[in-house]
């Protein structure tokens, strides 16, 4: 297990590092910040003196030095656009992500593990038929579509429930139903072929002839061999709803990393993009990593 441990920790360090790269250089090509933050009538020497402040005026290669320096001393700069701690922006708005991945994830994996499991059970019956449609359509919609439709018709036409926001339990409906609804369809589906794949075998027919009832047969006996793929899913999809947040907070004007990302570019706010990226890839290896663990939980062979 420490092994596997230290093994992902390296493979994550190391695609960290390519991607601190890869972002520095490439959030450099949308501009200078002094067109966006001073006045058009500034004057030269104001724009040479802005520069000079934020280390503008140096070769690029010089600032990524000094960007990196100061990341080995935990120092993620600060932003332009706020005046405090880029690292403080983006765990604040992080916060919000978080919790709306969260919720998301635990309804559509409890969900979708029911659902699958009956699905499985009752293979081609009418409830297998109406879930796989259901399932299949949700897999299939984009999620950007759907928020705006969500939006006409909930907020627009009906005035059920608010557009943006995060006052009340009724702000948060609309964004956790749009990203609900892809990674339910896709779980329901690898759910159910595992199910089928594990009720098919031995000791599940054996359980059938001791009598074993239904309930503890699916969710005792069935579930936890028929669980390694749907792990597998489980942690691809948290990850896309951390990086499909920044569509959908855009869209709900929710205040999250996703949504905060999207501003910084916009408005060049550098150190606070960087930020924002380092805090999401950290976050996903570490999930990744807790998955890992959990291969080894759920079946021992792993673990050697």
């Amino acid at each position: 297990m420490i092994r596997l441990i230290r093994q992902r920790t390296i493979a994550s360090f190391i695609s960290l590092i390519g991607l601190i790269v890869l972002v520095f250089f490439l959030s450099r090509l949308t501009g200078d910040p002094t067109d966006l933050f001073l006045p058009i009538d500034a004057t030269q020497e104001m724009r040479d003196q802005f520069r000079r402040l934020h280390g503008f005026d140096r070769p690029l290669i010089e600032q990524f030095g000094a960007y990196v320096w100061d990341l080995l001393h935990l120092d993620f700069g600060d932003s332009i656009r706020r005046a405090q701690p880029a690292i403080w922006v983006v765990l604040n708005a992080f916060v919000w992500t978080l919790q709306l991945a969260l919720i998301t994830m635990t309804l559509v994996t409890v969900c979708a593990i029911v659902v699958g499991s009956l699905a499985a059970f009752r293979a081609g019956g009418f409830f297998d038929r109406a879930a796989s449609l259901v399932s299949l359509i949700g897999a299939s919609a984009p999620d950007f579509w759907i928020a705006i439709v969500a939006i006409v018709l909930f907020s627009v036409q009906l005035a059920w429930l608010p557009t943006s926001g995060t006052g009340t339990v009724l702000h948060w409906i609309l964004p956790i139903a749009v990203l609900f609804i892809r990674p339910f369809g896709l779980l329901v589906q690898v759910v159910r072929g595992s199910m089928l794949s594990a009720l098919s075998s031995a000791y599940v027919k054996t359980a059938r002839a001791k009598g074993v009832k239904n309930f503890p047969l699916i969710f005792v006996h069935t579930l936890r061999n028929a669980m390694l793929p749907v792990i597998t899913v489980m942690g691809d999809q948290a990850a896309a709803l951390l990086n499909g947040a920044v569509v959908i907070e855009s869209i709900f004007g929710f205040p999250g990393v996703g949504k905060l990302m999207i501003d910084s570019i916009l408005q060049r706010d550098f150190n606070v993009v960087l930020a924002s990226i380092m805090v999401t890839a950290i976050a996903i290896f570490i999930m990744n990593l807790l998955i890992d663990m959990a291969y080894a939980v759920l079946d021992p062979r792993i673990r050697y």
